[in-house]
């Protein structure tokens, strides 16, 4: 069990640092600021809608939901 909580403290440390950064530079953590993420899956990409700022790439935005 000392691996698997290792592991998910480094896991949990990067994600908040990735936070961090995001809300000094003012974009969603999510989509990094784009509004959109996109998903390639059999050589066809597609891009979707950011559920976490509703589109508009913004940390306030994210924030609130």
């Amino acid at each position: 069990m000392g691996l698997f909580s290792a592991i998910s403290e480094w896991k949990e440390a990067k994600y908040r640092k990735r936070v961090k950064e995001m809300e000094e530079a003012g974009k969603c953590p999510d989509c990094r600021g784009r509004g959109y993420n996109t998903l390639v899956n059999d050589f066809i990409p597609a891009t979707y809608h950011c559920t976490g700022c509703d589109g508009s790439g913004r940390f306030e935005d994210w924030n609130k939901a």
